[in-house]
């Protein structure tokens, strides 16, 4: 194994997301940035890899001229693989080239803007063999490995229901009109696609209900709501959820719920117990029981799944958090990818793939064809 070459497009400096990125790959000295085209002008990309301290001749002016340009270079040099880290709109077309040419590929959610053009990626990654992970960061939780594999051993019986909530409250006024970048891109629907909110945070909810449960949503009826003055796209849903083994679910997801932050929950519930997580106590996994006392997981505690171990970093008792899942992600694709370098049969590491993101984009035109039609109720297929 060696340490893998990452190249960059997006995440310039003052960029929160590409900030994230950078962190989370380097976590586990498995990765280094190499090179990138990291703004929209040659000059603010330069700008954004002289302070990052890469070589001049590494930092492009746009994607395609990266990607081009690295396929040249020796071997022993070139990139492995991109980080796609831009808004929404400006994920497919350098996915889609960079498959193209050869080259691996994580992106941010969601991964396309259309149900056609995710199609196009999910045949690019199945013909070629190149390896796709779509930077849901929630599933590299331990705690949320441990609740997937109680689910999956059965311990909790057949899934009957499941809740989930996403609630932000930073856009509950119009801070798009005051200079916000990372609010104005997201009420724009050229840059973030048919989903506003839906597609920012109602995707990872979608995610980790899928994820967590083994269950594929079926049917569902969305209920989306517009309360910023002017927006387009929504901030605000409600959606009922039919899964495959006839489990019901719910959802709620907004951007404008005054006083919170990050408060995402999922809960599960079975026909023996139950699991509870919240993203901002991510530490405590909650499980109820039809015969046995509440018990309190925790990471690299007791009993706890192999799935779940792996993803566990630190001693029990030190808080992991955020960062730490973020870069399982990236800990868990690049084993696969040094595996493939290297012709190295292993088991497949846990991490979202290409076919997730074709989950998420139906999910969000899903919702948003239902809401179109007074929350009727909408297949994903």
């Amino acid at each position: 194994m060696r340490k893998l070459r990452m190249g960059m497009i997006g995440g310039g400096i003052g960029s929160f997301i590409g900030d994230v990125h950078r962190k989370a790959s380097g976590l586990d000295g498995m990765i280094e940035l190499v090179c990138g085209a990291f703004s929209s002008t040659a000059e603010k990309s330069k700008a954004s890899g002289k302070e990052l301290l890469l070589p001049e001749d590494r930092c492009y002016a746009n994607y395609e001229e990266m990607i081009l340009k690295e396929k040249e270079l020796p071997e022993d040099i070139r990139m492995d693989f991109v980080s796609i880290v831009t808004p929404n709109h400006m994920h497919f077309a350098p996915a889609k080239f960079a498959l193209e040419n050869g080259f691996h590929v994580v992106c941010d959610k969601p991964m396309t803007l259309t149900v056609d053009e995710a199609n196009t990626l999910e045949k690019l990654v199945n013909s070629t063999g190149l390896l796709f992970a779509l930077t849901h960061n929630y599933p590299g939780s331990p705690m949320v490995k441990q609740a997937k594999s109680m689910v999956e051993n059965g311990e909790l019986g057949k899934i009957r229901k499941v809740q989930v909530h996403y609630l932000q409250g930073w856009m509950a006024t119009s801070v798009e009109d005051s200079g916000n970048k990372q609010a104005s891109w997201r009420v724009d629907p050229s840059k973030s696609g048919v989903g506003g909110a839906l597609g920012d945070i109602g995707t990872h909810a979608h995610n980790l209900v899928e994820y967590i449960s083994g269950l594929k949503v079926k049917e569902l009826a969305a209920d989306l709501g517009k309360f910023g003055k002017g927006r387009i796209l929504d901030d605000d849903g409600n959606i009922l959820l039919r899964l495959e083994n006839g489990a019901k679910g719910t959802m709620s997801f907004s951007q404008i719920a005054l006083g919170e932050e990050n408060n995402f929950c999922i809960r599960v519930y079975g026909e023996k117990g139950s699991i509870e997580w919240h993203q901002e106590t991510p530490n405590e996994l909650i499980t109820r029981w039809i015969d046995r006392p509440k018990t309190i997981y925790t990471p690299n505690g007791n009993d706890l799944s192999p799935l779940s171990l792996a993803a566990s970093r630190i001693p029990a008792g030190h808080p992991e958090g955020y960062l730490e899942a973020f870069a399982n992600v990236y800990k868990n694709f690049a084993t696969h990818l040094n595996a493939l370098i290297i012709d190295s049969s292993i088991e497949t590491p846990d991490y979202p793939t290409v076919s997730d993101g074709m989950r998420g984009v139906k999910f969000i035109h899903a919702a948003v064809n239902s809401d179109q039609q007074n929350a009727a109720w909408v297949s994903l297929d």
